[in-house]
């Protein structure tokens, strides 16, 4: 009965995230952006999918994924053997890596590089990274130092690689901290910091996704170093649907590709679990039913999930940028995405997941509700800078460098906590919606608008944009937070200065 109910409470919030984003589709389909019936209906299968997939997904990952990572986290630190820190630290970051289904993706859109080589690539750039992570928790290294040193080495390495490589880079980065990586790094950063006794414990378990983003940068860049001549995008092609039962056959054939995918890419987590379960926790019979309750939940929920994406909301986010882009007022694209980008990072699974670690972490201090309203301004503002260059044709990097550069410079003046935070949003911010949505349209306006040649150079890059503007827009929260705090105190000791001056006979008359 229990279960129900929260899957219940998680099904509400998935159609709270869901529906705004839908609403606005649909607006757009039945005013300017006529599409045919069977696409609209293909459409709305995929947002059913979404909100039923978003719901278990929460719930596995409440149940199964943030449980292992707290508890894998918690037992390698306990060991005290740095050797074994190391040495599992770099084992999960590339085995979850390897999980994540976005990945696969983007390795597709590299055609004359093998995808093992693309996969192991990122995967080897995370694994090093979350080492690297894990060691910066153990010995309380200043994050901002770290993100400093390591995307001076990312800008330097940028300069030597062709510009076609650097959106597969930046986007590598965002697409590798999805809905399966996530939970299970923040959980595995929170179990790290439970070890240690000091005051700023808590905070350094956030700042592992922001590091772990950074490896896969680093990585592809220096494949790009090794593969310079072509390392570039080839466009996903879409179905072509005309009647229902097209449509309802695209659906039936995804499905098992899906579930086959979303098995493949849990298979390493559970077999790493079941062994650490074996030798080392040996949990108890009813927490560990519990655990693979979760974990099947997560699998249903990532195969609805990516299900409904890809093949209900990927050709309509094209073919509504497609008739953005062919009209004579396409300027108006800017609001269109602006609006997008404001909802639709409401729908993204893992945003879900570290809104409620942050508000529990920081016991309420940074409400869910805080982190949600700055996440979607990111965006929208990075939808906005992202269709500016569709319509221009202006390089990623002029985006990219003055953004990182005042990201970083905002760390200085952010409280450490929010600089962390803003740095892992930054990764799950950008995940399976961005790539299936968000992408889809900016390739089919960059089309309608420059042709398909441009869609290499101007319609990728969308993940990084929107993976760099909530590193701004969450430490001026910070920034704010500092200064609302630094004036309640200020206010606080000018009553008790006041106070202060009185006998307690004064007072007493008082």
């Amino acid at each position: 009965m229990r279960h129900t109910s929260i899957l219940n409470d998680k099904m509400k919030e998935a159609i709270s995230s869901v529906l705004p984003i839908t609403c606005i589709v649909l607006l757009l389909c039945f005013t300017i952006t006529p599409v045919p019936n069977h696409m609209l209906m293909s459409f709305l299968t995929g947002a059913v999918m979404l909100v039923a997939g978003m719901a278990f997904f929460t719930v596995g990952a409440d149940t199964a994924m943030t449980p292992i990572g707290n508890k894998v986290g918690t037992c390698i630190t306990k060991s005290k053997n740095v050797w074994v820190i190391v040495f599992v630290s770099f084992m999960l970051g590339v085995i979850i890596t390897i999980s994540e289904p976005d990945l696969s993706v983007l390795a597709n859109q590299v055609p004359t590089i093998p995808n093992a080589v693309i996969i192991g690539t990122v995967a080897l750039g995370v694994g090093i990274f979350l080492v690297i992570a894990m060691l910066r928790i153990l010995l309380s290294i200043s994050l901002s130092t770290l993100l400093i040193i390591f995307y001076i080495i990312v800008f330097v390495l940028a300069m030597f690689v062709p510009q076609n490589f650097w959106a597969v880079a930046f986007d590598s980065g965002g697409v590798t901290t999805g809905p399966m990586t996530v939970p299970f790094i923040m959980a595995l950063g929170v179990g790290v910091s439970a070890i240690r006794s000091d005051r700023h414990a808590a905070n350094d378990s956030f700042g592992l996704v922001a590091l772990c983003s950074i490896g896969p940068i680093i990585a592809v860049l220096v494949l790009g170093l090794i593969f310079p001549a072509e390392g570039t995008y080839v466009p996903v092609e879409i179905p072509e649907m005309e009647t229902s039962k097209d449509m309802i056959a695209i659906f039936a054939r995804a499905l098992p590709t899906y579930m086959e995918e979303v098995g493949v890419a849990l298979a390493p987590i559970v077999l790493f679990f079941a062994l650490f379960n074996i030798f080392v926790i040996k949990m108890k019979k009813r927490p560990l039913l519990k655990i693979i309750s979760g974990l099947v939940a997560t699998y249903i929920g990532l195969v609805l999930f990516l299900t409904g994406v890809n093949v209900g909301f990927m050709p309509c986010g094209n073919y509504i940028g497609r008739l953005i882009g062919e009209k004579n007022y396409n300027l108006i694209i800017i609001p269109i995405a602006m609006l997008i980008g404001y909802f639709i990072v409401k729908a993204e699974p893992a945003v879900h997941v570290l809104n409620k670690q942050v508000e529990d972490l920081t016991a309420g201090s940074i409400p869910a509700r805080a982190m949600e309203l700055s996440l979607s301004i990111g965006v929208a503002i990075s939808l906005a800078l992202a269709m500016i260059r569709v319509l221009s044709g202006i390089s990623v990097m002029c985006f990219l460098l003055p953004g990182y550069a005042a990201a970083l410079a905002l760390s200085f003046a952010a409280p450490k906590i929010f600089t962390s935070i803003a740095f892992d949003s930054g990764g799950v911010a950008s995940g399976p919606m961005t790539a299936t949505f968000l992408l889809p349209f900016a390739m089919g306006a960059c089309e309608a608008i420059g042709g398909p040649d441009r869609i290499v150079s101007d319609a990728f890059g969308v993940v990084a944009m929107v993976a760099m503007t909530p590193l701004i827009t969450i430490q001026l929260l910070g920034v704010e937070y500092r200064l609302r705090t630094g004036k309640e105190q200020a206010a606080r000791e000018r009553i008790y200065s006041k106070i202060s001056v009185y006998t307690d006979e004064d007072i007493i008359e008082l």
